[in-house]
């Protein structure tokens, strides 16, 4: 893959994208300094990237034990629908719940791993309930304990790829 990237990204695409990965909230005329260009040449780039998928979208991060989510849980789904349109329909409930951070289709013993953010054990139960209700047949929840680490940036620049193991 990052033969490809190179072929379709110059490393001036490629600086601008770890920038933004970074920092969002950055000023274009602050980010054409970073990246050696004019700002009307930089926001024609950060526009391109976008309108390529480059980036899907920039956001807020919010801290989620300030705003009372005491619980984040990861809760492994098994299921025994393998007809497509139920899978769909399956799929489209768990898309559709608030407390549903992330949503992954495994291989292994689980067909489904959920990120989820939760106030209290009382919303637990409700969720888990919830869940139920949509026809799975097994289910494990873990509750985190606390996070050693949380991040959205692709390690895309060569420094980032060759940093040594620090274990």
């Amino acid at each position: 893959m990052e033969a490809f990237v190179s072929k379709v990204l110059d490393q001036v695409d490629i600086h601008i994208l770890d920038v933004l990965q970074k920092d969002a909230t950055i000023s274009n005329a602050e980010l054409a300094r970073r990246v050696s260009l004019s700002p009307p040449a930089t926001h024609t780039r950060v526009k391109r990237l976008e309108a390529e998928g480059y980036i899907n979208r920039q956001v807020a991060i919010l801290d989620q034990e300030k705003l009372g989510f005491d619980l984040l849980c990861f809760v492994f789904i098994s299921t025994n629908i393998h007809q497509e349109k139920e899978l769909e329909t399956l799929e489209s409930a768990l898309r559709s719940m608030p407390e549903v951070l992330e949503c992954h289709c495994l291989t292994g013993e689980y067909d489904y791993l959920l990120k989820v953010a939760i106030k209290d054990r009382k919303g637990l139960d409700s969720f888990i309930r919830k869940l139920n209700r949509l026809g799975i047949s097994r289910l494990q929840t873990n509750l985190s304990l606390r996070e050693i680490k949380s991040s959205t940036v692709l390690p895309i620049t060569a420094e980032e790829q060759e940093q040594p193991d620090s274990l």
